[in-house]
């Protein structure tokens, strides 16, 4: 195949802004150029790549492409920076797409892209720990931090350390709710804090208890903020993160001696990057400081 960088932007750029026109737009480009460089592309390829939908989606074909794609336009932007030419725009900055579970990007994440931000641009995409790699799998982001220890097809896996995770709630809500302590009985009925449908963790916890399914009643709330300050609200108990907790908190843990730690590992595209080892290497440091 041969596959053209023009032609590799113009895939990205379709991808991620999800209509030719955006396309154009971003590149500085007529849409009818942006078709042209798609369509040869395929011809290329000798495969259809991207669905003509609203918004554009990427075949299984245009996904492996995509990933081949981002990773070009990394070492182009690496190799611009090196040779020193400063009036490339890519030399000035390097886009790294990252994803990152809520409780990390809350808690000592930032930190660490701030320390690596010189140079970099970041796109992070909030996701589920257990289900980061899925956007590794499919070249939407080159770096993941991911409870999965093993590496996804073409990616390098560190061990970053783990997130303690303890049954909390204010000291008025475990008084009404577990006057009994962490009972099956209380667990069956006390509401529930849950950040998501694909949030296990408080059932994991439950299980340990009930021995058997239960029903809470439950609030979803999707922010890693919002979910502590329900918990701190009193509107149900939740599995906090020790990182979250602050001097002064009137929590209470519901059981002391309990805890679930959740792993947590780096995983990044196979690439001899300078920007992505640097960011890989700030994240490696922000987390022997803050995790287990």
């Amino acid at each position: 195949m041969d596959l053209q960088l023009d032609q590799l932007r113009a895939l990205d750029a379709v991808i991620s802004e999800g209509t030719f026109e955006a396309a154009a737009r971003r590149l500085s480009v007529t849409p009818s150029a942006i078709s042209q460089r798609i369509k040869a592309l395929e011809d290329s390829a000798g495969r259809i790549l991207v669905q003509r939908t609203k918004p554009v989606q990427p075949t299984e074909s245009g996904l492996t492409v995509l990933r081949l794609a981002k990773q070009v336009q990394l070492l182009t932007s690496d190799t611009v920076r090196e040779l020193g030419d400063e009036n490339q725009p890519a030399a000035r900055l390097v886009n790294i797409p990252i994803a990152v579970n809520a409780d990390s990007l809350q808690t000592w994440v930032m930190s660490a892209l701030g320390r690596a931000a010189a140079g970099v641009t970041f796109e992070i995409h909030r996701e589920d720990e257990e289900h980061t790699t899925r956007l590794l799998r499919d070249g939407t982001v080159m770096a993941a931090i991911t409870s999965t220890a093993a590496p996804v097809q073409g990616c390098t896996v560190r061990r970053l350390g783990a997130m303690r995770y303890r049954p909390t709630a204010n000291a008025e809500f475990a008084r009404t709710w577990f006057p009994d302590g962490p009972t099956a009985q209380a667990f069956a009925v006390a509401p529930v804090i849950l950040f998501d449908r694909k949030d296990d963790l408080q059932f994991r916890l439950m299980r340990r208890y009930t021995r058997r399914p239960v029903d809470p009643p439950r609030h979803y709330i999707p922010s890693s903020a919002g979910f502590s300050d329900a918990i701190r609200f009193g509107l149900g108990w939740g599995m906090m993160p020790d990182l979250q907790t602050r001097p002064g908190d009137k929590l209470v843990p519901l059981d002391r001696a309990v805890h679930i730690d959740v792993p947590l590992y780096w995983q990044q595209w196979r690439l001899d990057s300078p920007a992505l080892g640097m960011v890989a290497a700030t994240i490696a440091e922000a987390a022997a400081a803050a995790l287990l």
